[in-house]
């Protein structure tokens, strides 16, 4: 992993910003609602760190078929559970399990420290656009509840974060590589597949990002950069 790095003073950059534990809390929401559920399978055998290793390999098999967001969440929860469980889904029980996940359904946006202050601050001297992936319903609705869609000049829902999505959003936005930075907190999907089609990446590491989305940080290929800050407030200092 690189150290910290300047960007090149304040000439305009085009800021490619993730919205989940990027800008607001997401995945802690996931992870109450995980414990709930391993407290109500109230498994015997399998301990609860067990319980979430399947319940992780489900979530990878579900993203497949059913793409990120809380439908597939709660598919996986079901999954699991006929899986772990001797006792048969009701529809009772069915109804309870996804209850877990729907559970987190428009709750409110509780921002990460400073993040409207420095949206403002930003988007006055770089172009700024939101990239976020899932489910494009409740995307749409958290960056309503959010109300920062007015610090960005362009917004976009993808059903995945890879090389070819952001190279696609270099083509559509006109975009050059050499200005342009992919801000996020997920090595996964912000960082390394930013790098991999030719941009720039700031990595903002947060303390409770998915599983799914742990990997290791790339280092920045020769004439690209890679900025590593501690909160999102920091880009104030560099941008």
């Amino acid at each position: 992993m690189q150290g910290k790095i300047k960007s090149n003073g304040k000439a305009p950059q085009t800021l490619l910003i993730d919205a989940d534990d990027t800008l607001w809390e997401n995945n802690i929401y996931f992870e109450r609602a995980i414990a709930r559920f391993i407290s109500f399978l109230n498994h015997h055998e399998f301990s609860p760190e067990q319980v979430r290793e399947v319940l992780n390999d489900v979530e990878r098999d579900c993203i497949v078929t059913h793409g990120y967001g809380l439908n597939s969440f709660a598919h996986a929860l079901v999954r699991t559970f006929e899986r772990l469980s001797p006792r048969p889904v009701t529809p009772e029980l069915d109804a309870q399990i996804v209850g877990f996940a729907h559970g987190i359904e428009n709750h409110s946006i509780e921002f990460l420290p400073e993040v409207p202050e420095t949206l403002a601050y930003l988007r006055h001297r770089h172009r700024l656009i939101l990239v976020t992936k899932g489910a494009v319903p409740e995307q749409t609705g958290k960056i309503e509840r959010s109300a920062i869609r007015q610090y960005f000049a362009d917004a976009e829902i993808v059903a995945e974060k890879n090389a070819d999505t952001y190279a696609r959003i270099v083509e559509q936005f006109h975009l050059d590589r050499a200005s342009t930075w992919m801000v996020g907190n997920s090595p996964k999907s912000d960082i390394n597949p930013a790098l991999a089609a030719g941009l720039n990446a700031i990595f903002v590491p947060h303390g409770d990002t998915w599983i799914l989305e742990h990997e290791e940080v790339n280092s920045a290929p020769p004439q690209q950069k890679l900025l590593i800050v501690g909160r999102f407030a920091e880009l104030r200092e560099h941008f």
